[in-house]
């Protein structure tokens, strides 16, 4: 039964979410870094930066704590963000609003175009928000994946998916 409510929820959220097809250019743009320290290992393609870390790359934000960083032959391959919360900003479309995540936990794959955020992972997409312990995004495919934990009483909102859907307005067409 958990399995075809999750199931109903993912097909839900990919019906109403047009959500992270970054802009054409993003990856193209140089990506810039501050952090407070970096520590950049040559023999294993990965830096580390810590402290009040703020990446952009075009439309793309990321804020955190801590941020490991993996470069491969063609660039960057992968990014481990971590925070009290980290946060995620995109926008999906020229002059749309921005989609935004937060989570104690990120891992973005850059090839793939996949965001897992886990640890009290939050959407917020125009008006809508969807919760929940882990929140997987296929960003070229426009599919969320969103889970709870097994934790909690049945019928108790904690340790379960959470959306907040709005509707859309009457007249308008750009929801």
């Amino acid at each position: 039964m958990r399995n075809k409510i999750l199931k109903g929820l993912a097909l839900l959220l990919t019906l109403t979410s047009p959500i992270l097809h970054a802009l054409p250019d993003d990856q193209e743009k140089p990506i810039h870094i501050t952090a407070d320290t970096a520590s950049i290992n040559d023999k294993t393609g990965i830096t580390t930066y810590k402290g009040k870390v703020v990446i952009t790359q075009g439309s793309l934000l990321i804020e955190a704590d801590y941020v490991d960083m993996y470069r491969g032959d063609e660039g960057v391959d992968k990014l481990i963000a971590k925070g009290a919360p980290a946060h995620f900003r995109q926008q999906p479309e020229i002059n749309g609003a921005f989609s935004d995540a937060w989570g104690l936990h990120m891992v973005y794959m850059v090839n793939d175009q996949k965001l897992t955020i886990t640890k009290q992972a939050k959407v917020v997409q125009a008006k809508d928000t969807f919760t929940g312990e882990k929140i997987i995004y296929d960003l070229d495919r426009s599919i969320v994946d969103a889970f709870g934990t097994n934790k909690g009483d049945p019928g108790e909102s904690k340790g379960r998916v959470n959306m907040v859907i709005q509707p859309k307005k009457k007249g308008n067409t750009s929801q």
